[in-house]
């Protein structure tokens, strides 16, 4: 048996022709990535295929993004090069939506910060700590990760995050780490370390506005729950 491509199919079932005749918002998810992989294998068309790709991760573009080279060629019909097509678009994808939120760098509340870092950290399996320097119209002058850890903490050096806002000349900053194990609610750590910020950014006139915890769907305002 034929392995069973695209060119193969009946033209209503074909993903390429149907974008160039209804637009790409027309194609569903496995159709667009039939068209990277381009084939199935000897068993599957391309978006049979791809469809149970997808179902392995419940449908989820996200945790789809999150599955290795390694994970992809367990896929009867998915090799290195298809594999790389697929984690290459999700990145591609990843990467407008980081230009998409740099293309409003102010910050009004706490789910900006949410949309500007979410997609820097939201997903990350190990810990990061990201400062925001802002202007004094909460103008967003800066974003820097200040330190970088394990699954479940990261040390944080408060002298060198205040050494950049100096430098940046900035007025105040929101601080943002993410928690890989999805739970939102902030540790006494967490506290302790915010606390800190706070009173160093008071003796330096350089006010915490927020600190935010950042999950992959979610997230938690140190603001908006009365803790700063």
């Amino acid at each position: 048996m034929e392995k069973l491509t695209i060119k193969s199919w009946a033209l209503d079932d074909r993903p390429r022709e149907k974008l160039l005749a209804k637009g790409k918002a027309s194609l569903s998810d496995a159709e667009l990535i039939a068209i990277l992989i381009g084939s199935g294998n000897r068993q599957e068309s391309a978006v049979a295929l791809s469809k149970r790709i997808l179902q392995s991760v419940d449908g989820n573009i996200n945790e789809l993004a999150k599955l290795s080279v390694e994970k992809l060629t367990t896929f009867k019909g998915i090799g290195e090069a298809k594999a790389i097509a697929i984690m290459t678009a999700l990145e591609l994808g990843k990467r407008r939506q980081l230009e998409i939120a740099l293309e409003k760098p102010k910050i009004t509340s706490s789910i900006d910060v949410f949309y500007l870092m979410q997609t820097i950290i939201g997903d990350l399996e190990h810990e990061e700590f990201w400062v925001l320097f802002l202007n004094n119209s909460n103008k967003v002058l800066s974003k820097k990760q200040v330190s970088k850890g394990g699954l479940t903490a990261t040390i944080v050096d408060v002298r060198l995050l205040f050494k950049r806002a100096l430098e940046l000349a900035s007025v105040a900053i929101i601080v943002c780490h993410n928690h890989p194990s999805g739970k939102l609610e902030p540790s006494n750590a967490d506290k302790q370390l915010t606390q800190k910020i706070k009173e160093a950014g008071t003796t330096l006139d350089i006010k915490l506005l927020d600190h935010l915890i950042i999950t992959e769907k979610a997230y938690f305002s140190f603001t908006d729950e009365s803790l700063l």
